[in-house]
């Protein structure tokens, strides 16, 4: 099963943020991630990049307060 990582930019450099991921809902400016298992995580944020090849999307995430997920 193909599922996504997220990613984020930060400081000119990708950052692991979340793996799993099975549906992205965009809900005004927020981005709402959800993975397989119905873990749910809410940013304020815009997308930059979806690559459904390689299964990775990257993300540009409003502020510092960014709870990430370990890189599995």
């Amino acid at each position: 099963m193909c599922l996504s990582k997220a990613y984020i930019e930060k400081d000119g450099h990708k950052q692991f943020l979340m793996t799993d991921i099975a549906s992205v809902k965009i809900d005004g400016p927020k981005l709402v991630l959800r993975t397989l298992f119905g873990e749910k995580r809410e940013f304020t944020g815009s997308i930059m990049e979806i690559d459904f090849t390689a299964n990775t999307l990257r993300l540009q995430i409003a502020g510092d307060n960014i709870p990430l997920f370990k890189n599995c």
